[in-house]
This record gives structure tokens, sequence and C-alpha cells, in this order.
């Protein structure tokens, strides 16, 4: 099972291996940060209810649901 550093890890590098400034980036940044700075999935899930814009926080849970589904 892997824990929140190890899928900050990965979301960390999807967001590197995206483009500056695009949605993808945007998404992928704040799971990362999330997941590194939050105790379990859990957590990690209730923190990003409060990302905003809607575009991003809807971009991030999808990324997160992918990532956490690997867990």
């Amino acid at each position: 099972m892997r824990d929140n550093l190890d899928l900050a890890a990965s979301a960390q590098e999807l967001a590197e291996a995206a483009p500056t400034g695009s949605l993808d980036h945007a998404a992928a940044s704040s799971v990362a940060i999330t997941l590194a700075t939050t105790r379990d999935i859990a957590d990690a899930r209730k923190a990003l209810d409060g990302v905003t814009p809607e575009d991003v926080r809807r971009a991030a849970l999808d990324l997160f649901d992918r990532l956490s589904a690997e867990a």
C-alpha cells in the first residue's frame, strides 16, 4: 500500500511533466502539496475540497481519485 508521500511523489512527477500554467499542472501541484502535508488519504481528500478555482478543484479531485485507487 502506498502512503501519502508516495502518492505525493507521483503527483509531483505529473506536475513536472505538465506545461507550466496548464490546468493539469495546477491540479497535479495541488494534489502533490496536499498529499505531502496531510496525515492520510481521508485528510487529503477533505483538504482538496477547498481548492479554488472550481476547474482546478475538479481536475485535482479526478487526479486524486486515480492516484488513491492505486494505493
